[in-house]
């Protein structure tokens, strides 16, 4: 299991590979691998965005992201999962999220992907301040899933 806050940008597709070549020992053992990967969009409530910086609170977000994937594990039978998040200053098409769990079956990676993600968009602490044409404005509630 890997969870990581970046700062720095990433390739999605490149961490999933890299990711399951680590995973030598468990070859064979997992039928499913259940990819989500979230990028900026460059519009939100009607607006065009230019561009985001994403805030966290160190520490706090980092335990609530490992109790998500833990919490996971205890309700699917998962061999392993890996969750990347970015903060800092974002551009419209760049990776904000990568959560990737693998299972021996697709039921389990199903739906421990969606349980994740939808419990880090609805109360993972993140704060997102958006760049408007006409100015900034921080906000409030997620998009639905």
């Amino acid at each position: 299991m890997k969870i990581e806050i970046r700062t720095q940008a990433f390739d999605p597709w490149t961490e999933v590979a890299r990711h399951q070549a680590s995973m030598a020992a468990q070859h064979g053992r997992f039928g499913a691998t259940a990819v989500f990967v979230g990028t900026m969009r460059e519009f939100n409530e009607g607006d065009p965005v230019r561009a985001m910086t994403l805030e966290h609170y160190p520490g706090m977000t980092e335990r609530h992201l490992e109790s998500i994937v833990h919490m996971a594990f205890e309700r699917w039978d998962l061999q392993d999962a890996l969750l990347l998040h970015r903060v800092g200053d974002l551009h419209p098409g760049d990776p904000i999220v990568l959560v990737a769990v693998w299972s021996a079956h697709r039921r389990d990676a199903y739906e421990a992907n969606r349980w994740i993600m939808e419990d880090l968009k609805s109360r993972a602490p993140f704060w997102k301040r958006e760049e408007l044409e006409q100015g900034h404005r921080w906000v409030a509630s997620n998009t639905p899933g």
